[in-house]
């Protein structure tokens, strides 16, 4: 019997954990820790992101650093943000002695909360759930940067470079497009990662847009938001619900009052007390909110002269039956230009 107990001890030490990597250290799936494991992969990622040897690289969740080798042989340097203290760890005694140590600076922390130093380019295996909000990070970073290449879950990329008329053609799409040019690079099946996560994943290319559009950003967002509030539904129909007629007409009695009594002019809005629809921005966009419940039906009875304006934009601009599934980056300027001449705004 301690024969077959010593057997069997010894049989459980040597099955090695599925998600655990060699040094011990252990992945935790409900943290979006998923490391790569396939050097091919790697390699054919660091080789599209295009590093140039006086490049400066900002790497989002190292984890073990098996990116983060290629990037430093690649680059001139690297900085990586990483939230757990253990990979933080696990890089320093990985790089401890290597002619790279110098030339590698580990920031702990939520990437999120973190003021990030200044890069050329992005690489990054990050956890999903903060794709939204790490992508709006850095379109808004200043300095801008030349690239980011990040590892997104499939569909999630899917969105960000879906074009008018796709079926996952939504906000987030608008949006991210509206601020850098996004194309689509690798697919990335489950088993390349260890422990692989219940999704697909897909590497996409982010490229701000030099110059950045000159738009007041929540004005832009909280039109948008108003016009996939129903994405298949016709602009005409939409801007005739009775809360958005209400958001809208709030402001605009909200402008014209300040113009009438300080005479101020429209470009001076941002700091307004203007109600933005739904009151939240675009930085959370997860893109999936475009068919979002709203309360109250088309507005009914005598038809308002507030009511009248925004049609008669809609009308004049031949957008009355168009949809925003369909719509083009330079269809929605055209018609947010409008409104706004019209001294209709978003926020």
């Amino acid at each position: 019997m301690a024969g077959g107990k010593m057997k069997k001890e010894k049989q459980k030490g040597q099955r090695a954990p599925s998600n655990h990597y060699q040094g011990g250290v252990t992945f935790h799936k409900s943290k979006g820790q998923h490391i790569l494991k396939n050097p091919l992969l790697v390699d054919a990622i660091v080789q599209k992101a295009g590093i140039k040897t006086t490049d400066t690289i900002l790497e989002i969740g190292p984890g073990t650093g098996n990116l983060t080798k290629k990037l430093l042989e690649a680059g001139k340097n690297v900085v990586a943000v990483e939230l757990d203290p253990r990979m933080v760890l696990e890089l320093q005694r990985r790089f401890q002695g290597t002619p790279f140590s110098h030339r590698l600076k580990v920031i702990q922390g939520d990437v999120l909360k973190t003021d990030l130093p200044y890069f050329d380019i992005c690489v990054a295996n990050i956890p999903y759930q903060i794709s939204s909000p790490l992508t709006f990070k850095l379109l808004f970073h200043q300095p801008s940067f030349r690239c980011a290449i990040i590892m997104f879950q499939r569909e999630f990329a899917m969105r960000l470079v879906a074009q008018p008329g796709d079926n996952l053609y939504c906000r987030l799409s608008v949006n991210t497009q509206f601020y850098a040019r996004v194309s689509h690079l690798l697919k990335v099946g489950k088993n390349n990662f260890r422990p692989p996560p219940k999704v697909d994943s897909s590497v996409v290319r982010i490229e701000p847009r030099k110059p950045r559009p000159e738009v007041n950003h929540k004005e832009w967002d909280g039109f948008i938001r108003i016009c996939f509030i129903r994405k298949n539904k016709t602009l005409g129909s939409i801007f005739k619900q009775k809360n958005v007629l209400s958001v809208l007409e709030k402001n605009y009695k909200t402008l014209q009052a300040v113009q009438g009594s300080q005479n101020a002019s429209l470009s001076g809005n941002d700091d307004m007390d203007l109600v933005r629809f739904g009151d939240q921005s675009m930085e959370v966009d997860d893109g999936m909110d475009d068919e979002m419940d709203v309360e109250g039906d088309e507005a009914e009875g005598e038809v308002s002269e507030f009511k009248n304006k925004v049609l008669s934009v809609l009308k004049e601009g031949n957008f009355e039956e168009q949809r925003a599934s369909k719509l083009s980056q330079e269809s929605f300027l055209t018609l947010l230009s409008m409104f706004n001449k019209a001294g209709i705004h978003f926020s």
